[in-house]
Order: C-alpha cells, then sequence, then structure tokens
C-alpha cells in the first residue's frame, strides 16, 4: 500500500509502510553516528580528566558535577547503542516500524541526556578554569542555545510549513 497526498503522514513519496520504514531507519542510523561520535568526544574527555593532575584541585561539588557528567556519558552511550542492539535481536522479523517508532523516542530521549552532558562539561570546564559565577552563566545560555536551536527552531519550521500548506 502507498502513501497518498491525503494522508496524514504523507510527504508526497510514493513508498510502501516497509520502505517508509526503512528509510526513516536509515535517517535514524545516520543520526545516532553524529550522536555517537560526539558523546564519544565528551566520554573521552571526561575519562581523560580523572587520570590528570589538577583532578586532585577539584571542588567536592566539581566532583560531584564530574560523576554526574561520566553517568550521563554513559547513559548517553548507551541510548545511542540500544536502536543497534533491537534491531540485531529483531532483524528480518517483519518489525521494523515498531523498531523505527521506539527508536525515535529512544533518540529524542537522548537528545536530552546529551543536551545535560554538553552543558554539564561546559559547566565544569569554565567553573574550574576560571569562576562559579562564570560557569552558571555559560551553562544558562548553553541551555538557551539548545532550547532555541533544538526546540523552538523546528517548532517555528513546522509551524511556517503547515501556514505555508494551508495557503495553498
Amino acid at each position: 500500500m502507498t502513501s497518498t497526498a491525503g494522508d496524514a503522514k504523507s510527504d508526497g513519496r510514493d513508498e510502501t509502510a516497509d520502505e517508509r520504514a526503512d528509510r526513516n531507519w536509515e535517517e535514524l542510523m545516520q543520526e545516532l553516528r553524529v550522536m555517537q561520535t560526539g558523546t564519544q568526544i565528551l566520554t573521552g574527555f571526561l575519562l581523560a580528566v580523572a587520570f590528570q593532575p589538577l583532578f586532585t584541585d577539584l571542588t567536592t561539588e566539581q566532583r560531584m558535577l564530574y560523576i554526574t557528567l561520566v553517568l550521563l556519558a554513559a547513559t548517553a552511550t548507551v541510548l545511542a547503542l540500544t536502536p543497534v542492539g533491537m534491531h540485531r535481536l529483531l532483524f528480518a522479523r517483519g518489525r521494523k516500524p515498531v523498531l523505527v517508532r521506539v527508536a525515535n523516542r529512544i533518540v529524542k530521549a537522548n537528545l536530552i541526556v546529551i543536551a545535560a552532558l554538553t552543558v554539564g562539561v561546559t559547566v565544569l570546564i569554565i567553573d574550574f578554569t576560571f569562576s562559579r559565577a562564570f560557569a552558571l552563566i555559560a551553562g544558562g545560555v548553553g541551555v538557551v542555545a539548545i532550547v532555541v536551536l533544538w526546540i523552538m527552531l523546528p517548532i517555528g519550521l513546522r509551524a511556517s510549513e503547515h501556514r505555508e500548506t494551508t495557503i495553498r
């Protein structure tokens, strides 16, 4: 069965549900590759920090933040690999549409974890190298930037697209 223009989820492509699931899966895998690379870089940085001579100079609060960030990095890694593991267990079982829906939710959850990880690493570095006040300001700016770029911008684009479609 192919999608039709009147379909609520149709994007004008003439593809079957399986073809759409395959395409959506490939898009999710590309997104996960980008996420995983960024997460690996942050995780590598965090792991290296513990073995630096100045690590002993961290305050108790900075150490707690550091441990929280290591846990977030581990969580991000597990979340990014979960769809791959699911795919291995569900491969060739005709479950691709369900896999895509669940993987989509996992990717969204991972974006939240990566956002917290990115802001947290920024706060830790600025707190250690400069001052807590500037670290908190940078963290706030980071949160605002993420909300604007990752949430508000796509919502605005979706609303703009909806207005353009309605006008036509």
